[in-house]
C-alpha cells in the first residue's frame, strides 16, 4: 500500500467511522476503488485506533467523569453520575459483543458484498430520516434506563454489517426512544469504546507483527484517521444538538444506490 493510498484510507476511516454514513461500507468501497480485493487486517487495525484517539480526545470529560465515580463516593453529584453512565455503557455493549462473538463469520462475510453495503446503506438513510420525525427527547441520564441502553446496543451490534453507519444507528434510535440530544451523541460514541476495543482485540488475536514496508502506511493511517475523526465529531455534535442528523440521509441513499449499480452493472 502506498503512503498516498494509506492517507485516503485513513481520512475516509475518520470522517466516514463518526459521520453517520458508515465507515465499514465506504472502506469496502474505497479498497475496491483503489484495487485492494482483500482487506488490509493490520491497516484496518492502524485506521481503528487512530478512531479511538479521535473518541478519547473529544469524549475525555465524559472518561474523567467514570473514573472518578469508580474511586469517589458519597454526596459528589458528578462521580454519581459517572457511575450511571458506566452502567449504562456495561450494559449497552452486552448485545454488541453478544452479535459480534456469535456473528462474527457471518459479518465478516458481508465485507466482499457490494450488494449487501447498498442495501445496508439504504436502511440508514431511513434510520437517519426517521429522526426528523420526533420531538426533542428529554430523557436525561437519570431517566435513561438499562432497557434503553439494550436496545440502542443491540442498534449497536447489528451495525458490524457494512454499511449501516454504527453512529446514525445507535443516535437514531437513542432519538427515537426519547433520549436528549446531546446525551444521545455522547453515549453513542462513549458506547464505542468497549466495542472499538473488542474488535481491537478479536483483531490483534489473528495477525502477526507487521512487517517494515507494512509499518509506514498503519502509521500514516492511523494519524489520518485521528485527525480526520476528531474534526468529523465536533462537526457532529453539532449536528445533532441542531436536530439535523437526517441531513446525512440523502447521501446515504445516493451512495447505497450506486453500490447496487456497480453490483448490478459494474
Amino acid at each position: 500500500m502506498e503512503l498516498w493510498q494509506a492517507a485516503i484510507l485513513g481520512v475516509v476511516q475518520g470522517l466516514t467511522e463518526f459521520l453517520p454514513i458508515s465507515s465499514s461500507g465506504h472502506l469496502v468501497l474505497g479498497q475496491r476503488l483503489l484495487g485492494f480485493t482483500e482487506p488490509a487486517l493490520m491497516f484496518d487495525i492502524a485506521v481503528h485506533v487512530g478512531s479511538l484517539v479521535a473518541v478519547v480526545a473529544v469524549f475525555w470529560r465524559d472518561l474523567w467523569r467514570i473514573l472518578r465515580g469508580l474511586f469517589i463516593w458519597g454526596e459528589d453529584a458528578d462521580a454519581r453520575q459517572g457511575r450511571r453512565l458506566l452502567m449504562l455503557v456495561i450494559a449497552g455493549s452486552i448485545p454488541t459483543a453478544l452479535l459480534g462473538l456469535f456473528l462474527k463469520d457471518i459479518f465478516e462475510s458481508m465485507f466482499t458484498s457490494l450488494l449487501t453495503v447498498g442495501l445496508a446503506l439504504l436502511v440508514t438513510g431511513w434510520l437517519l430520516m426517521a429522526t426528523a420525525m420526533v420531538r426533542r427527547g428529554k430523557r436525561g441520564l437519570s431517566k435513561m434506563g438499562v432497557g434503553r441502553a439494550l436496545i440502542v446496543g443491540l442498534a449497536q451490534g447489528m451495525a458490524i454489517t457494512p454499511g449501516i453507519s454504527r453512529s446514525g444507528a445507535t443516535i437514531s434510535i437513542a432519538l427515537l426512544l426519547g433520549i436528549d440530544r446531546r446525551l444521545a451523541a455522547h453515549y453513542s460514541f462513549v458506547l464505542s469504546i468497549p466495542a472499538i476495543l473488542g474488535a481491537l482485540l478479536l483483531q490483534l488475536h489473528d495477525m502477526g507483527a507487521p512487517t517494515a514496508s507494512q509499518t509506514a502506511p498503519m502509521i500514516v493511517g492511523l494519524v489520518a484517521a485521528a485527525l480526520s475523526g476528531y474534526v468529523a465529531l465536533r462537526i457532529l455534535l453539532r449536528v445533532v444538538q441542531a436536530g439535523h442528523l437526517h441531513w446525512f440521509a440523502p447521501y446515504c441513499f445516493a451512495v447505497g444506490l450506486a453500490a447496487l449499480a456497480w453490483n448490478f452493472w459494474g
